[in-house]
């Protein structure tokens, strides 16, 4: 299963400037099978990351982001991550930047950002102060919860460190994957948008394969979920209609 991946779609060149990232999680190839990719792999071993790089080479785009997720990291797939997905950390798109965060980590579910990687992250988005630019951060696990994701530890160990260094650098959306579950959060000026399951049938609260767009154009920012094979709607839209219990 391949963590998270990011795809930038496609950048209008005439009259108006139109940027189109489409966040795609937890494929888990192997178990059934993130453009953003997150958990491509379910078990991290060596013939699931031979079949998911030819996957994700059919897919038509400018630019190919994968990050890790935690069971890309599994038996040493850490090792093997490097070799099959080199990325960078930083994507200036323009009028868009989108700087990626590594939350994996080997043999473990729980996901960290880390001391240096904040530090390293405040510093990188102080270059981009008065360029007028969106800032996206992209990461696999969550950075705060969301509904029916259980009890398990699905936060960032550091999450409150994470949260005020996004906030205090003026970070516009942030993208998470993991539990399969779509949702937003929407923090004043910070989004929090998670990605479902785009291949799975590991489901939670929504029961059809999802994945994000994210579409950035005359400086707004706006995120839709699109049902695989099915229509788009505002991810807002979701978490407004949202039911805690099913109709019985």
């Amino acid at each position: 299963m391949l963590g998270e991946y990011i795809l930038n779609i496609s950048s209008e060149p005439n009259f108006v400037h139109l940027t189109v990232l489409v966040q795609i999680s937890d494929i888990h190839i192997g178990s059934l099978y993130d453009a953003l990719v997150f958990d491509k792999i379910d078990e991290g071993i060596l013939p699931q990351f031979e079949l998911a790089r030819i996957e994700l080479q059919r897919l038509n785009c400018r630019e190919l982001i994968v990050l890790p997720g935690n069971h890309d990291y599994r038996h040493t797939g850490y090792l093997l991550f490097k070799k099959f997905f080199p990325t960078s950390q930083i994507y200036d798109m323009g009028d868009v930047v989108l700087m990626t965060l590594h939350t994996a980590r080997p043999d473990r579910d729980e996901g960290e950002v880390g001391y240096r990687q904040l530090l390293w992250m405040e510093k990188a988005i102080e270059k981009f102060e008065g360029q007028q630019k969106k800032i996206i951060v992209a990461m696999h696990h969550h950075l705060i919860g969301i509904p029916d994701t259980g009890t398990d530890k699905i936060i960032i160990l550091d999450a409150g460190d994470t949260l005020r260094v996004c906030l205090d650098s003026h970070v516009d959306l942030v993208l998470c994957g993991h539990k399969h579950r779509p949702w937003v959060w929407n923090l004043g000026s910070l989004q929090i948008a998670y990605a479902g399951t785009a291949s799975s049938s590991r489901f939670r609260g929504f029961f059809q394969n999802t994945y994000n767009i994210i579409d950035i154009k005359k400086n707004n920012l706006s995120v839709k979920l699109k049902i695989v094979g099915g229509k788009s709607f505002p991810l807002s839209d979701l978490v407004s209609k949202y039911k805690p219990f099913l109709n019985t």
